[in-house]
């Protein structure tokens, strides 16, 4: 149970605004609807489109993981058609970090499925409905949620913006307390230019796609995806993940022990370290020292990643 006194956190997905937002900053602006990406899924299909929509893959681990940085996640809903192959791939990875699935159906006979009005409305009705929520973390880069961020603050909460380079409005930006590029969330792997402009419809036209043919993924390495996670394994990744999260945050080179304990519990609540064979926290800590260290020298204990690690 958190304590009366921890940030209550909202968070609201914008989801076919961050899909379409990532592939087109990878494959080039309105590279979605032209390749009709929306029609295809990376797990069922071995096209070229589908190839570069696992390529653009969203992680919604990382922005759960920002999110709870702020406090407890209370609400964590994200607004889509699912029905659609490309976004009902992501169902179970939405679900296992307890995302509600908004279903939306488009209102018209393009795509536009009315997301910002939807979501606009549900952030208004739970911040007079919960009082003690104390932040709202909107994904979306559209400049429809000005409106929405400028109400919230007025409401006295603190908004976090999360959107993709290229694919937000400044406005938006200007309009949030904090605003986060996704490229620059802990835990997304940096792409290979980050500096390098949007591809255009003529850069694309000068490539050739038989030269960027990749291998599918074999039975064998799905039978290993499926498998189940190994505790010890999963805790040192959840640790990993929980320090890196600390650092990128405070700035600071030694966490209070606590506080990371804290944030591990917001992204796992599973998580506790008598069931993994330990008396303490910190004892779990000191035995991860192959990527954690442990400094006793205070009554406040501190902990950071071992310099030279090798983040996942």
């Amino acid at each position: 149970m958190a304590e009366p006194s921890d940030p209550r956190v909202a968070v609201y997905i914008d989801f076919d605004n961050i899909v379409i937002s990532r592939y087109d900053q990878l494959h080039g602006d309105q590279r979605f609807h032209r390749d009709k990406a929306r029609n295809f899924s990376p797990a069922r299909s071995k096209s070229e489109v589908a190839t570069k929509l696992h390529d653009a893959t969203i992680d919604v681990g990382a922005i759960i993981d920002f999110a709870s940085s702020f406090g407890s996640i209370v609400i964590s809903r994200a607004y889509a058609d699912w029905s659609v192959p490309v976004n009902a791939g992501y169902q179970k990875q939405l679900i296992e970090r307890a995302v509600d699935l908004t279903q939306l159906f488009p209102t018209t006979a393009g795509i536009k499925n009315g997301a910002d009005i939807r979501l606009s409305v549900d952030v208004v009705e739970d911040l007079f409905r919960l009082p003690d929520l104390t932040h709202v973390v909107i994904v979306a880069g559209d400049s429809d949620y000005i409106a929405l961020a400028q109400k919230s603050k007025r409401l006295g909460r603190y908004v976090v913006g999360i959107g993709v380079a290229g694919g937000t409005s400044r406005s938006l930006a200007a309009a949030c307390d904090e605003f986060a590029d996704y490229d620059a969330l802990p835990g997304i792997k940096p792409r290979k230019n980050p500096t390098a402009p949007r591809p255009t419809v003529a850069d694309e036209q000068k490539e050739k796609p038989a030269a960027t043919k990749k291998k599918t993924p074999d039975a064998s390495a799905k039978a290993d995806a499926d498998a189940p996670a190994d505790p010890q394994r999963a805790a040192t990744d959840l640790l990993v993940r929980a320090l890196r999260l600390g650092h990128a945050k405070d700035d600071e080179d030694w966490l209070h022990n606590s506080a990371v304990k804290t944030q591990m519990k917001r992204m796992d609540p599973s998580f506790q370290e008598s069931a993994l064979g330990f008396k303490s926290f910190s004892e779990f800590v000191k035995s991860r020292a192959d990527v954690a260290e442990l400094d006793e020298s205070n009554q406040t204990r501190l902990v950071r990643l071992k310099p030279g690690v090798n983040l996942p």
